[in-house]
């Protein structure tokens, strides 16, 4: 049995879910987000648009595997509607900046060259100060894969902690050359 699958998904006041076909839209105010069911794998009950329950028609291994994930899929696809995903990430660094130009999120981070990061669509940037830029969106894979190819430009090292990290994220630190 799946500990995730299992538990019922609410739905928030001002979501409103709809199964058509295999395709269940989910729409709020921050955005919408259509996903593909299997439904003849799986039973979808949406009971008065207040609550999503998901199970298997048939137990065997293949559908518990996958029971899980499509509750999860579910469940990001609700919260993003309403809440939607941030995630804040610092740059740490002496001269690393972050400016936003336009449509597009410009970093100084000790190159040569400035880097320019287009914002793709659905995705919203924030740059705070020149070292906190927070990122946010409706779709918690997409926000996920921004702020990964984001770092990706300047990782963070283990002697000095310079580089873009995410707020919260632990460094392992090394000890340098000794005499």
């Amino acid at each position: 049995m799946s500990k995730i699958g299992k538990i019922s998904i609410s739905i928030p006041e001002k979501v409103k879910a709809v199964l058509s076909g295999s395709v269940l839209n989910i729409e709020g105010p921050l955005g919408k987000k259509s996903l593909n069911i299997d439904l003849e794998m799986f039973n979808l009950d949406v009971t008065e648009g207040k609550e999503i329950s998901i199970s298997p028609k048939v137990k065997d291994q293949n559908s518990k595997r996958l029971w899980g994930m499509n509750r999860s899929l579910i469940n990001n696809a609700v919260i993003g509607s309403s809440t939607g995903y941030e995630k804040i990430l610092e740059l740490v660094g002496v001269g690393y900046r972050a400016a936003l130009k336009d449509k597009q999120l410009n970093l100084q981070l000790g190159y040569s060259h400035d880097i320019n990061f287009d914002i793709p669509e659905g995705i919203k940037i924030v740059v705070e100060k020149q070292t906190v830029v927070k990122v946010s969106g409706s779709d918690k894979q997409q926000v996920g894969m921004v702020v990964s190819k984001i770092k990706a430009f300047r990782k963070p090292e283990p002697y000095k902690g310079k580089g873009i990290r995410e707020q919260g994220q632990y460094i392992l630190r090394k000890e340098g050359k000794k005499k």
